[in-house]
């Protein structure tokens, strides 16, 4: 074995064996300056919406990624970067999300599946050289469980997230396209050409639909019990969108220090006149079935019209992605009518 292989295995062995002993007493798990990431000449980089810039001395090629970005990086045509996905992975019959896309998931480990769920020694035991996922708020891990994070990032602290809050959507899917391209994407490839199509397609079916149903108002929302959240369009990228396309959306008055919804008891679900309810699908929200027990809920001007869609308010944010959302908002446009 040459001496480059025997010390690129010691490397590899010593992580994991810090990884595996993180309950026992093991010391010495820092990185070395050896380990320092390479600047010189045909290395890899790429700097984060954090400010926070990975370098390599190769492309990384064993990522682990929050379900959407692997997704993501599968709409590109990276599946075989990907070793390893956490986060809303599986639905709770098993099939897999909406989030992963065309990702196989056969072929990779699933490191957690709801929020808080990371198995570190998974994580440690796929030798990662990479880990990327989204940021909501500041510089938080969206999936990476904080009571955890040092952990993983002792293991590998190699880490990108982009910002998706608060921000356009056409400039987040040009960051992971960017991204993608940087980790080695075809991006004239035909089927991410043919992404792009559907999504200017599907960007110009929400004008249409707009267009043939002046003055819509258009709310969106997730339910809990005793609690129902009024979106603030300004802070999610999809309803902001289609804000900038003409959507006459909802702004709730008080939004909460999280800057993403209002709050209101299900009594006050009146608050707000809207002829289309845009509702939270993913399963941890209610359906409209179990609101149906709310009278308020039932006496809503949409809800008695049989205007409410289903909205899916964390996906992946590519072309591929986006584009088949956005053709379910403009066909619940269309068959909506003004009754508010």
């Amino acid at each position: 074995m040459a001496a480059m292989d025997t010390i690129q295995l010691s490397r590899r062995l010593f992580t994991t064996l810090c990884a595996a002993g993180l309950g026992a007493a093991v010391t010495g798990c820092g990185r070395s300056a050896e380990d320092e990431p390479y600047t010189g000449p045909g290395g890899w980089t790429f700097t984060d919406d954090r400010g926070s810039t990975v370098r390599s001395k190769e492309v990384p090629s064993r990522i682990v990624a929050f379900a959407g970005t692997a997704g993501l990086l599968a709409d590109f045509g990276l599946q075989q970067r990907v070793v390893g996905v956490f986060g809303e992975t599986r639905t709770a019959t098993g099939e897999p999300g909406l989030l992963t896309g065309d990702l196989d998931l056969g072929k990779v480990t699933v490191l957690g599946n709801n929020w808080g769920e990371f198995d570190i020694e998974k994580y440690a035991g796929l030798e990662p050289d990479l880990l990327l996922t989204d940021t909501y708020v500041g510089d938080q891990l969206w999936y990476v469980p904080d009571a955890s994070k040092d952990k993983i990032l002792q293991i590998n602290p190699n880490v990108l997230a982009q910002k998706v809050a608060h921000r356009t959507l056409p400039a987040i899917i040009a960051r992971y396209r960017e991204l993608a391209g940087a980790l080695g994407a075809d991006l004239n490839a035909p089927k991410v050409i043919q992404a792009t199509a559907r999504f200017d397609a599907a960007t110009q079916a929400i004008r249409n639909a707009v267009a043939q149903r002046p003055g819509l108002r258009v709310m969106a929302a997730s339910a809990a019990p005793g609690v129902f959240y009024v979106s603030d369009p300004r802070a999610s990228a999809d309803l902001s969108y289609l804000a900038e396309l003409g959507v006459d959306m909802v702004i709730p008055e008080q939004v909460g220090s999280d800057g993403f919804f209002e709050n209101l008891s299900w009594e006050h679900t009146d608050k707000y006149r809207a002829d289309l309810i845009l509702l939270d699908r993913r399963t941890l929200a209610l359906t409209p079935e179990a609101l149906a027990a709310n009278p308020v809920w039932r006496g809503l001007p949409a809800v008695r019209a049989d205007q409410v869609a289903s909205w899916q308010p964390v996906y992946r944010f590519s072309h591929a992605g986006v584009a088949p959302l956005l053709d379910d908002l403009a066909a619940a446009i269309r068959r909506a009518t003004k009754v508010s």
